[in-house]
């Protein structure tokens, strides 16, 4: 691992929400009112998550993405600057509300997400365009699909054109993502539902989610990392496959788990680890990320993952 000094910039494009939260015993059915045992209020989007996972575990990170000229907005913006984020790139929609994300979190830890884009949806290709300085400067960049996607692939031509490494989230689905898009990728990390979306082939077995990532190998992407939550991850190369086992903790809230792991994965890489060590960690911050409500409350510091991955 090289020395902490060493450590590369890491950029994020995606999603800026607000999270509005609450918990309740089990999930409701149609038609039907249940009492909620609490409502909390986070910052949240996936391109956030990724964004403060990453400084929290000591990264110089800078985020693109768009806010709304709202309260929201205003809150967001307080937050990436006490995590010492670049907001540079964050622009201002005038006339589009802050996201939101509307979530539900059972006694189990499980969750349901409704999202309405707002001012995400205003991240335009032009603004990406203005974003070069930070897409050129980072060595790897965090991608998600909450936002445009043709500003994704904007974002991903100008950080791979510049030697930079790309990691895609393709998450939440979106059908008919073009194979453009994975062949910019260095690392695809479908969790176990994209992936079956992405490829429609079964992905609940171990087996049946590798023939799919390798489908999706195929398909142009260097590298995929299948999450598997519980079951730990799947690393899958044209060289091969790599099995990383989870971690048990006692899962309060289970929302950015995902965006902690590339997280983690972009942080390990970026210390000089080799992919199997930075899933390692990844799998670790994952893990201490669901031990407390909201998105970003319970993102771990890199001593603890690094202590529960063993490393």
């Amino acid at each position: 691992m090289t020395d902490m000094a060493d450590r590369k910039e890491i950029c994020v494009l995606g999603s800026l929400n607000v999270d509005l939260t609450v918990s309740l015993k089990r999930f409701h059915k149609p038609g039907e009112t249940v009492a909620g045992t609490d409502f909390q209020m986070f910052t949240g989007g996936k391109g956030g998550n990724q964004a403060i996972a990453a400084a929290r575990l000591g990264s110089t990170v800078s985020m693109i993405g768009c806010l709304g000229n709202d309260a929201y907005g205003a809150m967001y913006r307080d937050a990436l600057r006490t995590h010492g984020i670049s907001g540079e790139y964050v622009f201002m929609a005038e006339d589009t509300p802050t996201g939101v994300a509307l979530i539900e979190v059972d006694s189990s830890g499980e969750n349901r997400i409704i999202v309405v884009p707002g001012a995400n949806e205003k991240l335009t290709e032009d603004l990406v365009s203005s974003a070069v300085p930070a897409l050129t400067k980072c060595s790897m960049l965090l991608l998600q699909l909450e936002v445009p996607i043709d500003s994704v692939i904007r974002a991903a031509n100008i950080t791979a054109n510049a030697g930079g490494i790309v990691i895609l989230d393709p998450a939440p689905f979106i059908a008919g993502a073009p194979d453009e898009l994975f062949k910019l990728c260095d690392y695809l990390t479908p969790n176990e539902h994209e992936l079956g979306m992405l490829t429609d082939m079964p992905s609940e077995s171990e087996a049946e989610a590798i023939a799919a990532c390798e489908y999706l190998l195929a398909r142009g992407a260097k590298a995929v990392i299948n999450k598997r939550g519980p079951h730990g991850a799947l690393f899958v190369t044209s060289g091969g496959v790599e099995s990383v086992h989870a971690h048990a903790v006692r899962a309060l809230d289970t929302t950015a788990a995902g965006d902690t792991f590339n997280a983690g994965f972009a942080v390990g890489l970026s210390l000089g680890m080799v992919p199997a060590e930075a899933l390692r960690l990844a799998n670790a911050a994952a893990a201490l990320s669901t031990t407390a409500m909201g998105a970003q409350n319970a993102m771990p510091a890199l001593d603890d993952a690094l202590k529960l991955a063993g490393l």
